[in-house]
């Protein structure tokens, strides 16, 4: 495995996809010898850039227009051949489609690739069942994700989802100065508590991960051949198998406890776990919390973020975040989850 790889950086002079107008978008695609009918849909895409297309003959494609600069190709040309490999084994993810051989593709100064659509709800993750089916399917994709690591990809470690991103909020002046103390003090306890927690767990075993499996990244369809469709991989990286797992829970320990059960009678049909990665649960958590903000922070020259997200970097945001970790951090000082 090598050394976890920043994102690279962004020029905050312009907007990373002001020139990705509809006719450039379209010819683009047309670049590829297909034959749009003009009809666009733009998905909810923050990170990039994703849009349904409207094809002359066959049904609709959906088109990913990465943000510049963020990975590079070898990168996400690492992560199009995880998917595809999971495709061939029947495990319902949604790979790249090839044109000429590539799935990567570039047309005036934007990376691109497309995709078949699919479409789907959100899963029900209040029923056992449905917990159990999703761990089926992500004991397949880490199962094959432990087969080897990513080369060209980062991994989810404490430096770069924790550290990084506080310096970067701090020196970039986003922490309202009457709040800095108190969040620097407090992100730096929450810090200590995670890497508390990681050191309880031992060193557990990094595979290849989803990295982003929320809710949202799941779709699920209704009648024969149903089921979940994994969705977005492009925030895969290597890291703890808990990591794809630990979004899928909500509540109080008692309700994760058993959402968490549910799912792992699924998973360990095609996958073992290590209980040692409980520990990393919270600690896990924090660092998304952490990231997060960051993340919103890095992102703000883009003109959709403040659209998006205009309650971000007011004096209430902070302090909420501040609350937030205090919680975290009493969290991750309690015994973790009892599974079955």
């Amino acid at each position: 495995m090598t050394a976890s790889t920043p994102s690279l950086p962004e020029s905050p002079q312009s907007p990373p996809f002001a020139g990705l107008t509809p006719d450039c978008l379209l010819a683009g695609i047309e670049s590829l010898g297909l034959a749009c009918d003009g009809r666009l849909l733009g998905l909810n895409s923050y990170e990039n850039r994703v849009y349904q297309i409207g094809m002359e003959e066959g049904p609709p494609l959906v088109a990913k227009f990465y943000r510049p600069q963020r990975w590079s190709d070898a990168a996400i040309l690492e992560e199009h051949a995880f998917v595809t490999a999971l495709a061939e084994r029947e495990i319902p993810v949604v790979p790249a489609l090839q044109f000429n051989g590539r799935t990567l593709h570039e047309f005036a100064g934007f990376r691109f690739a497309l995709f078949p659509r699919r479409g789907g709800r959100a899963p029900e993750l209040g029923d056992p069942q449905t917990l159990e089916w999703l761990g089926r399917f992500l004991g397949r994709i880490h199962a094959l994700g432990a087969v080897k690591a990513y080369r060209k990809r980062p991994s989810l470690d404490i430096a770069s989802f924790g550290e990084e991103p506080r310096d970067y909020l701090v020196a970039h002046d986003f922490i309202p100065p009457d709040l800095l103390a108190t969040w620097r003090s407090v992100v730096d306890q929450a810090l200590a508590g995670v890497r508390h927690c990681f050191a309880r767990a031992g060193a557990v075993r990094r595979l290849r991960l989803h990295g982003d499996c929320h809710v949202g990244n799941v779709l699920w369809t209704d009648g024969a051949g149903g089921g979940p469709h994994f969705v977005d991989f492009d925030d895969s990286r290597m890291g703890p198998a808990v990591q794809d797992l630990w979004m899928l829970l909500s509540g109080d320990a008692a309700e994760m406890s058993w959402q968490l059960s549910a799912v792992l009678r699924g998973y360990r049909q095609f996958s073992d776990f290590d209980h040692r990665e409980l520990h990393l649960l919270e600690a896990l958590r924090t660092l998304r919390l952490i990231h997060y903000a960051a993340w919103i922070a890095r992102r703000w020259h883009d003109p959709a973020f403040p659209v998006a997200f205009p309650w971000f970097n007011t004096q209430r945001y902070w302090q909420d975040r501040i609350l937030e970790l205090r919680e975290q951090i009493a969290l991750m000082d309690e015994s973790p989850l009892d599974v079955d």
